[in-house]
């Protein structure tokens, strides 16, 4: 954890570098994070938030749990994305459950949009996918609106999460009777 300049190094922040990394955007109290990584030991992980309390919750997780494969870094989303990422790099996002920013006034301040997507685009692999969920639908919209305006993204069968993956807002939102916008998109 902390803050980096440059590129993240990430064959030398992982045992075996050679593996699809992961990178779970605003990974929060760490829930979908740590279950995730507890299946997939065949993959390498990141976990980015911008609030250093949660990520030293899910540090401490990660280390009961013995998930040596998962690496925590406290920065904001698109900072994270555009400046530290290597181009190509990444196989799978998750974004579960970003800010939505309701007001309208606000929305500029939301973490979709073309230059974020381009972004993605870049540190993806050619064979890379992004799965985003929010039970703010106005957002999904937009969300929804901008990928398909995209020719570089192709949609995909929304993934939907198990059970024990599902985040903290995920578990909140449903039990609380909201629906929830899911989708899913690959790289073309």
């Amino acid at each position: 954890m902390g803050e980096a300049t440059g590129l993240l190094p990430l064959d030398a922040l992982f045992a075996n570098p050679s593996r699809p990394l992961c990178v779970d955007v605003g990974c929060g109290k760490g829930r979908y994070l740590a279950a995730v990584a507890r299946h997939n030991s065949n993959k390498n992980f990141l976990g980015i938030d911008r609030q250093l309390s949660r990520l030293r919750r899910v540090s401490r997780k990660l280390v009961r749990e013995e998930l040596h494969h998962v690496r925590l870094i406290q920065a904001e989303a698109a900072h994270a994305i555009h400046e530290l990422l290597p181009d190509a790099s990444v196989a799978i996002y998750t974004l579960f459950f970003p800010d939505p920013w309701p007001k309208r006034r606000h929305h500029r301040r939301r973490l979709f949009s073309p230059a974020f997507l381009g972004d993605i685009y870049r540190t993806l692999r050619p064979d890379g996918r992004i799965h985003v969920a929010t039970d703010h639908l106005d957002y999904f919209r937009a969300i929804s609106t901008l990928f398909g305006a995209e020719t570089r993204f192709g949609p995909i069968e929304p993934l939907v999460l198990t059970p024990d993956e599902q985040t903290d807002f995920e578990l909140l939102f449903v039990a609380q009777g909201k629906p929830i916008g899911r989708a899913s998109y690959e790289k073309r």
